[in-house]
């Protein structure tokens, strides 16, 4: 049988798994063998990408094409002249663009290149991809689609993953998946919130569920005691629609529910997650989300027990939903208050349970609501967050008709995110307009969502323009400039970097509202109207307290923002306002990392050399960014560096960001329970937000470890 090209060039050419797998194997000099992964990368492009991508006379005739086949959406193209579309296309061509390591190039053609519709062949490269997106976010504005191109092709904003897998693609998801809904105590909102998790599910999102309005197990039912099955059977429910709304079997549906530590069915609620937990209430898919309130800490810190308040009571008699309150202000209250029902619990005994669940599960996440909700700049309460614990915005109730129909529609929140990869925003030829073109189009996106499954997530939406402005990349930047992640040097760099981000993207949120004549709903009751938030950055020394950070900014030609800049802004906003409701966001940042070559988020690399299984590839390896045999030492991993450094880190940046920030905790093997114990206590001390997984070093297996194997030895 006769052999294709194909064929004779995985003969003549080493595998380019073989390649990247020595990226885990020393050479006879003891080295890592960085080259060898882009060897991979080359030789993936030869035998694969290239022998399986569809080929086209012009980039006239293979839009025309994609078009008339159903692959691209024909409205978006229209917006443009032919020529203006040509022209960007081979402008981004003609750029250069090349993967850093195969697992970019690998993520990238696997999981968001257009295929044809048999899924064996590619219609698309990485700047075919980015100019669509461009396209689509920039409706029209052939200057915003040319900034957009050049910061995605320059790796310097990177749209989160459901805009750039979707954008443009006629067959195409959401360009948003990740959404948070309440649940108030009645059956019709229970039985909606479940349609509209399946709804969103289905579409490709992850969903976020407040449950601690809810009555607890044994609250009345119409006044007949003892009736309630509380939150349990409801968190059943919601997993098992999660387990089939998953999206044609490609991906598993995802949730996560939120209580209040004070909510009666809290300890009910944890031990869903025990390993030995009996099958009738564990929970094995949905995420766990704890709210803890102030008052929390300050009974275990006085070893006193803790009030759990009845929502049933506490919403019969002050009208409001429990989720609603404030239990730090109301606490002692409500203590006196014979009418409320309530239950004790050691409050010490509540965190050391919480801490034996996270050392099993990773779970829960943690929102440390009074530190939240002081932070918040938006008139109304948080009392949730989202799946990946960084989104942190306000809603409102909504109520409903005996058929489920909407009586009123409330305010439920859709995450709309992007990221900047830091090290390539600070050698940005322009610093603002980078920042400026990341808001621009993550506020389209925010635009052109129109959830209608979920009418109160639409509402939301329109109301609040928010978006999520994330970073990525700042262990990679840190090592590459000669600066150890944690120390005075790196918390000072983290500071001055955010502040800076911030001052940008308020400042074109601002002209968003001046150009359009619109500001988010509820500014006028917010502290940006008031101008209160603007006070810490008139009053505080804000330049940077190391040399070597001043000379950073210094080099890169930025100028950090003055007491007289912010005094302007502050003018300008009271005057003009400010378009999003919400400007940033820090998410884990996963795929998006690999195809940027990016360390994830802002926490430090869990590994030097990471180890990744990918479906029927098997095992892959990704190399840090800007690493080399030469720096070794500044990547030192997560486990190493420890909790306190990346709180301190999470710390500098937190004081920046509207909303929050996704903060894992790395311990070693070693760790107890209290050792997690006193890492989230640091952590509410230092005003974080939210904190999101646990991670256990775990013990390698006996025997598995193989002499000169780079992940083994680090």
């Amino acid at each position: 049988m006769a052999t294709t090209t194909a064929e004779r060039v995985t003969q003549a050419t080493p595998d380019y798994h073989a390649l990247n797998a020595m990226l885990n194997l020393y050479d006879r000099e003891g080295r890592i063998q960085f080259e060898k992964d882009r060897e991979a990368v080359a030789t993936f492009f030869t035998t694969h990408v290239l022998p399986n991508s569809v080929r086209f006379a012009s980039q006239q005739e293979r839009l025309d094409w994609l078009v008339q086949e159903g692959y691209y959406e024909e409205a978006v193209l229209a917006r443009y002249s032919r020529h203006f579309v040509s022209d960007l296309f081979a402008s981004a061509h003609a750029r250069g663009f090349h993967f850093q390591t195969f697992l970019g190039a690998w993520k990238f053609y696997t999981s968001y290149a257009l295929k044809t519709f048999d899924g064996k062949r590619y219609l698309e490269s990485f700047e075919d991809r980015a100019v669509m997106v461009a396209l689509t976010l920039s409706q029209g504005d052939e200057n915003l689609a040319r900034q957009l191109t050049e910061e995605m092709l320059s790796g310097r904003f990177q749209p989160a993953t459901p805009t750039f897998l979707n954008a443009g693609k006629a067959q195409r998801g959401e360009l948003v998946s990740c959404f948070l809904l309440r649940i108030e105590d009645n059956m019709e909102s229970i039985g909606r919130a479940i349609n509209s998790a399946l709804q969103l599910s289905r579409r490709g999102g992850g969903v976020a569920l407040l449950l601690s309005s809810l009555r607890e197990a044994g609250a009345p039912i119409k006044r007949i005691e003892n009736q309630s099955s509380g939150v349990i059977p409801v968190m059943k429910l919601l997993e098992d629609a999660f387990s089939y709304a998953n999206q044609l079997g490609a991906r598993q549906g995802a949730g996560a529910v939120y209580l209040h530590a004070h909510h009666p069915d809290i300890l009910r609620f944890l031990d869903t997650k025990r390993e030995n937990a009996d099958e009738k209430i564990r929970i094995k898919t949905l995420s766990l989300g704890v709210v803890i309130p102030d008052i929390t800490f300050q009974l275990a810190k006085e070893n006193r027990e803790m009030a759990l308040f009845s929502p049933y009571d506490v919403e019969r008699i002050y009208g409001k939903p429990f989720a609603d309150m404030a239990v730090s202000e109301r606490y002692e209250e409500w203590v006196a208050d014979d009418r409320i029902r309530k239950t004790y619990i050691n409050a010490r005994d509540f965190f050391q349970t919480l801490a034996e669940i996270q050392f099993e599960s990773g779970y829960p996440y943690i929102m440390f609501e009074d530190t939240v909700n002081r932070a918040n700049p938006i008139a109304g309460r948080i009392n949730m967050s989202n799946l990946c614990s960084e989104i942190l915005q306000v809603n409102s109730a909504s109520t409903f008709d005996e058929n489920l129909d909407y009586a009123t529609t409330g305010r439920d929140i859709s995450c709309n995110l992007g990221s900047l990869n830091i090290a390539h925003t600070m050698d940005s030829p322009d610093f603002g307009r980078t920042v400026e073109t990341a808001v621009r189009g993550l506020t389209a996106v925010s635009d052109m969502s129109h959830i209608r499954s979920v009418p109160s997530v639409a509402a939301g939406n329109a109301a609040s323009h928010a978006i999520g402005l994330g970073q990525m990349n700042l262990h990679g930047y840190l090592a590459r400039e000669g600066i150890a992640y944690g120390s005075p040097e790196g918390l000072d760099f983290t500071n001055i970097y955010f502040y800076t981000v911030t001052w940008h993207a308020l400042h074109t949120s601002m002209m968003l509202a001046r150009e359009r004549n619109q500001r988010f709903a509820g500014f006028e009751h917010s502290r940006y109207a008031s101008g209160d938030y603007f006070t810490r950055y008139l009053e505080g020394d804000w330049q940077p307290k190391t040399e070597k950070v001043r000379a950073l900014f210094a080099r890169a030609g930025i100028v950090i923002p003055t007491r007289e800049m912010w005094r302007q802004l502050r003018e300008e906003v009271m005057r003009y306002g400010i378009y999003n409701q919400n400007l940033q966001a820090v998410p884990p940042t996963g795929s998006i990392s690999y195809i940027n070559h990016a360390t994830s988020s802002i926490h430090p690399v869990a590994s030097k050399i990471e180890i990744r299984k990918e479906g029927k590839l098997g095992r892959v390896y990704y190399p840090a960014p800007f690493m080399t045999n030469e720096n070794l030492a500044l990547y030192q991993d997560a486990y190493e560096i420890g909790p306190q450094k990346i709180i301190d880190t999470y710390a500098e940046a937190t004081k920046h960001v509207d909303q929050g920030l996704s903060l894992t905790l790395f311990f070693p093997d070693t760790a107890t329970t209290r050792d997690i114990n006193k890492a989230q206590i640091y952590a509410w001390k230092r005003g974080i937000k939210t904190l999101y997984y646990i991670r256990l070093r775990q013990l390698a297996l006996e025997g598995t470890e193989i002499e000169g194997c780079v992940s083994c030895a680090l």
